[in-house]
């Protein structure tokens, strides 16, 4: 219909081409795409089909960067570590490990670590146990998920506990008890404060009734720092569970809680499937539990170290501000 119209148009203009009137270049209506220039390889040989040039893939050094869980941004893996390990595009808290949480808390020098030689055994013969604890010794280098000690904040000395969530998820076992109870004997004796840094998953299922009579061993011993009126500060960070949750982590004068982080016993499907409900999606967070009286603040990582200096001469001798 286009083609017709084209060449009554022509017609009308008095030109004639092979019995039509009118002039019609279908080269014209049909015109190819204007063809530009290229400069060819170096390596390009005229008339030869030149086949894809395979360049060598760079390698990114494993540890360079890191990849927010949360909301997905990548970053420098040492830029993430001036900022504390806290995100910077959506205020994500990661995980530490115990000697990290040290150095970011205590004084650089000082710190003088309790019980570094005390390991956990198989009492029971779990089948695979000895094994998985000697793996985790060589994943985290740790020798245990609790690193106990002396030292200080801004120059104030004070007893710590810190778990890894690096070795077995945290849990407490034999050791893990022994080492936080002698600890707390240890801010007995001294007359000092206490502060232990929660996380893990709960208590050790390869040592059984073992590792669940840790939990009265533990509540048992700050019970007489209680009465000796000592300061027990409980720092909880994520996730802390189980039977953890349970006893020491519960237990302090003070309890705080880094932002986000997950604080309760059972887990958030357990306790949906026996009640029968759905859970508030911050159900369990530290937010949640600052709502609900179970914590008393809940403070940014790079606001801890000063907080922790603040309370600790608030209950010192003097009794500064």
């Amino acid at each position: 219909m286009q083609i017709k119209l084209v060449l009554q148009r022509a017609a009308d203009c008095g030109h004639q081409i092979n019995g039509w009137r009118g002039v019609v270049v279908f080269k014209d209506i049909f015109q190819k795409k204007r063809k530009y220039a290229t400069i060819p390889s170096e390596r390009a040989v005229p008339g030869e089909r030149q086949e894809a040039i395979e360049r060598p893939k760079r390698e990114i050094p494993e540890g360079l960067m890191n990849k927010c869980s949360k909301c997905g941004t990548i970053q420098y893996s040492k830029e993430l570590e001036k900022n504390l390990k806290v995100c910077p595009s959506c205020g994500y808290h990661m995980r530490l490990n115990a000697m990290e949480r040290i150095a970011m808390v205590l004084d650089e020098e000082g710190f003088v670590e309790y019980d570094a030689d005390m390991v956990s055994v198989d009492p029971l013969g779990f089948p695979g146990y000895s094994n998985k604890l000697e793996q985790q010794r060589l994943k985290s280098g740790l020798k245990e998920a609790v690193i106990t000690g002396q030292g200080t904040i801004e120059g104030l000395p004070v007893v710590v506990a810190v778990m890894s969530f690096d070795f077995f998820t945290g849990s407490m076992g034999s050791v893990v008890g022994e080492k936080i109870t002698r600890a707390v004997e240890q801010a007995i004796e001294k007359k000092l404060p206490l502060i232990i840094f929660s996380t893990s998953g709960g208590a050790r299922m390869q040592e059984s009734i073992l590792s669940l009579m840790q939990m009265a061993k533990t509540s048992a011993a700050l019970a007489r720092l209680d009465e000796q009126g000592g300061l027990y500060i409980s720092v909880i960070t994520d996730p802390t569970t189980g039977g953890v949750s349970a006893s020491f982590a519960s237990l302090g004068d003070i309890n705080i809680a880094e932002p986000g982080a997950v604080f309760g016993f059972a887990g958030r499907i357990v306790i949906e499937q026996t009640i029968r409900q759905k859970l508030p999606d911050d159900f369990q967070t530290a937010e949640f539990n600052l709502q609900h009286g179970q914590l008393d603040m809940v403070v940014h990582r790079k606001e801890l170290r000063a907080t922790l200096s603040k309370l600790l001469d608030m209950h010192s001798e003097k009794g500064g501000v």
